[in-house]
């Protein structure tokens, strides 16, 4: 269960990214059809990268989820939701394969054949994979530092705005 809650954000993040992403495509029309060998390396990069292990956990997940929303509404029922919920996710087992599918796409549709082959040349340089490494971190390290200046700066303002109220004689 822990596990299941630990993996539930990123898989959220990750299926709301693929989701929030729909509408814009839509707007751009059908996609030009990707080739297969452009498929074939927007997926080997999504390999590369791990990008699955975002979303690993996505089916357990929403059927958890989904189960306590029903049990909230439904409370008569959690018993019978409680029992319902493993069969549930058994059958739909294996569904998030339907993301990487959809990011292959995406990606296919976003770059070129030749890009997509180039960026599986790099992801598998030692630079490249470097980068794969070190980014999670890097990226954790840059959101603690922006939610660290946010902190600060929203003091600042507030500064600010003291500032200006006692030039207009009002104290906040």
């Amino acid at each position: 269960m822990k596990s299941v809650l630990k993996f539930l954000p990123a898989a959220a993040l990750a299926v709301g990214l693929f989701i929030s992403a729909a509408p814009a495509i839509a707007q751009q029309g059908t996609p030009p059809k990707s080739s297969p060998a452009a498929i074939a390396a927007a997926k080997e990069i999504l390999t590369l990268k791990n990008a699955s292990a975002m979303y690993a956990n996505a089916v357990p997940g929403m059927v958890e989820k989904t189960k306590v929303a029903l049990i909230q509404q439904n409370l008569n029922y959690q018993k019978d939701l409680n029992e319902v919920a493993p069969i549930v996710a058994q059958q739909l087992a294996g569904r998030e394969k339907e993301i990487t599918e959809g990011m292959a796409q995406v990606y296919a549709s976003e770059f070129t054949e030749q890009e997509l082959k180039d960026l599986v040349t790099f992801y598998k340089s030692p630079l490249g994979q470097k980068l794969i490494t070190a980014e999670p971190k890097a990226i954790g390290l840059s959101m603690a530092f922006m939610n660290s200046w946010a902190q600060n700066f929203t003091e600042t303002v507030m500064g600010a705005f003291r500032a200006e109220m006692r030039k207009r004689g009002k104290d906040i």
